[in-house]
């Protein structure tokens, strides 16, 4: 099992920034560099509670499905997605908002876990070098847009 945890601010509005973080369509953009589109549930606009996605993606050469769920839903301060098909073993990604002076505090925690026992403990590291890769990316993604007149375009 492994946690990564990753901050970002961001100077724009804490509702801002929770809809953009749940636009499916700002995923697909900040996730290009892996192919990844959403192929079956919400493809399209924001997920809401208890929403499911399937995306495709290219990870480690390899093209992969996976479906979470919204299960946690507290518009503007937190969502949880969880995987509910794929890959992980089991993964939940926290999604935390606060409100700052001139903007939002955005932090994400990943806890995830992969399959395959002993030879999982040891995929987890590579694993989670990616994701954090993969989480930072999305998130200047977000604050580029975020910060911009942009964001009216994703929700």
């Amino acid at each position: 099992m492994r946690k990564i945890s990753i901050e970002i601010f961001i100077q724009a509005p804490i509702e801002r920034c929770f809809d953009l973080s749940r636009s499916v369509d700002l995923h697909i953009e900040s996730a290009s560099w892996t192919g990844e589109i959403a192929i079956a549930g919400i493809i399209k606009g924001l997920m809401g509670d208890s929403d499911v996605v399937t995306w495709r993606a290219r990870h480690f050469w390899i093209r992969q499905e996976l479906s979470t769920q919204i299960t946690i839903f507290d518009r503007p301060k937190h969502f949880r997605d969880s995987q509910t098909k794929g890959v992980f073993k089991r993964f939940d990604h926290d999604h935390y908002f606060e409100p700052q002076n001139d903007g939002t505090l955005v932090k994400d925690v990943f806890d995830f876990e992969c399959p395959l026992g002993p030879v999982g403990k040891l995929a987890d590291f590579f694993v989670g070098r990616h994701l954090e890769k993969f989480l930072k990316t999305r998130n200047e993604l977000i604050k580029k847009v975020a910060e911009s007149d942009d964001w009216q375009s994703f929700i």
